[in-house]
């Protein structure tokens, strides 16, 4: 029998939660360069191409042999930048979450096909090892109402607090700086392009504090509404 959300519903426009992790629940980030390597990805694959700036490079004729093949590469790359919306994200020691906006039905599966692959591959040549790093495949389960969309970012922004002890450590503190995250962007303290954040704060209030994201995020602790939004524990 198959596992939960591991059957996908894939829509044009769909909002989807993803998330995997290590096999065996086993770190698939074992140091800052990871989750530096696997943001750099996400970065390329969502910030545009600009293809005649790279192909005006390539054909300049005082270009060296590194930045030839770098150019070559950067061309061939798949780049998902009018497919894929990207909302916000969490990376956790064994884990990630992602939550996302595909423009078409197929979108969302190449994206992550090329995302993991890569990786994959990094990781193995840099830690010599051979075999299946995640689990299993992706999981991805359909958002399916405003409320669930801006109560799984929260969950995603939250992350962290599950897995380690915030004792004595200010919330927002370690929810900006603990575990890599998409949080600093909805809080205006980071800019990054390739986050579409500002699709779930138009639902919060920028005047009102009571009524704002981060008071929202520092304030839910009851996610039963996504419950089948989210990672299975078993």
């Amino acid at each position: 029998m198959p596992s939960r959300n591991s059957i996908k519903q894939y829509l044009d426009g769909g909002y989807y939660h993803i998330y995997n992790r290590g096999v065996e629940k086993r770190k698939i980030f074992q140091d800052e360069q990871d989750y530096a390597v696997f943001l750099s990805y996400l970065k390329n694959y969502l910030t545009p191409k600009d293809t005649q700036q790279l192909t005006t490079k390539l054909a300049d004729p005082n270009i060296n042999y590194k930045e030839k093949a770098e150019t070559i590469r950067l061309l061939r790359m798949n780049n998902f930048h009018e497919e894929i919306s990207l909302l916000s994200y969490c990376l956790m020691l064994n884990h990630f979450h992602l939550l996302i906006k595909q423009i078409e039905a197929i979108s969302i599966d190449k994206f992550m096909n090329s995302l993991l692959t890569r990786y994959v591959m990094y990781f193995n040549r840099k830690y010599k090892r051979i075999g299946p790093l995640f689990q299993d495949v992706y999981k991805a389960v359909l958002v399916e109402s405003d409320s669930q969309l801006v109560y799984l970012s929260a969950y995603i922004h939250r992350n962290p607090l599950g897995y380690l002890s915030s004792k004595g450590v200010p919330f927002r503190v370690w929810l900006t700086e603990k575990q890599p995250s998409s949080y600093s962007e909805y809080l205006e303290l980071r800019k990054t392009s390739w986050i579409n954040h500002k699709e779930i704060l138009s639902f919060f209030s920028r005047t009102n504090k009571s009524l704002s994201y981060d008071a929202f995020v520092e304030q839910t602790e009851d996610f039963t509404l996504i419950d089948k939004l989210l990672i299975d524990e078993d």
